[in-house]
């Protein structure tokens, strides 16, 4: 007698075997793609809690309102950049809505003559996904801000295009090098089990990757080539007439990525927060990640009239946007001392630079005809100064 692991969709389990005795193998990417968003029983697409202490991890939107709502001033400073007219704002992989609520939410407060002139369109793929933000933005749906759209649905547009913690969760190729020799991560099936086997690459366009981020791999290392998120720049590049590009995520440059040292990649599955490298169990409930290539999305960019206007680590972001002003301020609303303490606990995991949210989520600004402006994410430490209930 068999009994299925509620941790685990045997449905879709079966679905990948049936592939792969179709085919023989499936590159790695291929296999992420059904694990993550096969139609029914993916793990993005099929019902399930993702987000918070019910679901398999949090995200900066997630842990406090105060983190789309910094977020929203520097939006709001790209569209006083842009003239201060019509403003469309493209979210796309909204999840449960958190970020899109406290962006709406503090323009609707700080900036209601921008609230007023903000085309908000989500583009989502989950509909899960989508019943969720529905119920959580109603208020925001009633006052006629909120739309929804596939990908293939855009049109060109002035504005921004934000995405929190996306770009990861693309699908990857998995390449090693051996005997100088690039080879490519296969999925087979060996007595109902997942398994791995080398194979030559399936794209060329992987071997050009390391040409593109200027960094060769190195002799006996693995790493992931995320193709998904090149096309992915491009295509928003094209559809970016004026405006930027703010992509938030785990991440390095590409000489940090792909370091000697980094041996295996930086693969990771998360389920009930707990991590694991092992991406062939809890098949359909486990999210699957890859730290994303900032370089060549960089790169990429710039061919499309993409210029870099900021980099950096999430805690000096959120800090050029005032996050010390607004803890000084969200602390002296809070008469309950524990309460209080408990605050600061919860803002402090947005900031925390050793190994946290605040160093391991980067930040990047791309602009298109906004020239080289003084940015308000951007300010310093210096510039900043601490206020004085912080000294």
């Amino acid at each position: 007698m068999t009994i299925q692991d509620p941790s685990e969709s045997s449905e879709l389990k079966t679905e990948i075997m049936r592939q792969i005795e179709q085919r023989g193998v499936l590159s790695f990417a291929e296999y992420m793609t059904l694990c993550l968003y096969h139609p029914q029983y993916g793990y993005y697409t099929s019902p399930r809690s993702r987000i918070g202490k019910q679901g398999d991890f949090f995200t900066s939107s997630s842990v406090h309102s105060l983190f789309g709502r910094l977020v929203a001033r520097q939006i709001k400073q790209l569209w006083q950049l842009l003239g201060e007219g019509p403003f469309t704002l493209v979210e796309q992989g909204a999840g449960e809505g958190y970020l899109c609520l406290d962006i709406l939410d503090g323009l609707a407060e700080e900036a209601p003559d921008f609230y007023a002139q903000l085309d908000y369109r989500i583009v989502e793929v989950s509909c899960d996904h989508r019943h969720r933000q529905q119920q959580r933005l109603a208020s925001h749906i009633e006052a006629g801000r909120i739309s929804w759209c596939t990908f293939d649905e855009l049109k060109p547009f002035s504005g921004c295009f934000v995405s929190n913690e996306l770009v990861d969760a693309f699908p990857v190729h998995l390449v090693e090098k051996k005997n100088n020799e690039l080879l490519e991560v296969m999925v087979t099936c060996v007595d109902g089990e997942f398994k791995e086997e080398f194979g030559p690459l399936t794209d060329p366009r992987l071997s050009d990757y390391f040409d593109l981020s200027q960094q060769p791999l190195v002799e006996g290392n693995r790493a992931e080539v995320n193709l998904a998120a090149l096309d992915w720049i491009k295509q928003v590049g094209q559809l970016l007439q004026r405006g930027a590009v703010l992509t938030i995520d785990y991440g390095y440059p590409a000489a940090e990525l792909l370091a000697p040292w980094r041996r295996a990649g930086t693969l990771l599955c998360y389920h009930r927060h707990e991590s694991s490298d092992n991406p062939y169990q809890h098949i359909g409930c486990q999210d699957i990640t890859a730290h994303i290539n900032f370089s060549v999305l960089e790169t990429v960019g710039r061919d499309q009239g993409l210029e870099t206007l900021y980099f950096g680590e999430q805690y000096r972001f959120l800090m050029g946007l005032g996050f010390l002003e607004e803890l000084v301020r969200l602390q002296a609303l809070e008469t309950d001392p524990q309460r209080a303490q408990a605050l600061r606990m919860t803002l402090k995991n947005l900031i925390m630079p050793d190994g946290g949210m605040g160093e391991s989520f980067k930040v990047l600004l791309q602009g298109k005809g906004l020239g080289t402006p003084d940015l308000l994410c951007a300010r310093t430490i210096r510039e900043i100064g601490l206020p004085p209930s912080a000294c």
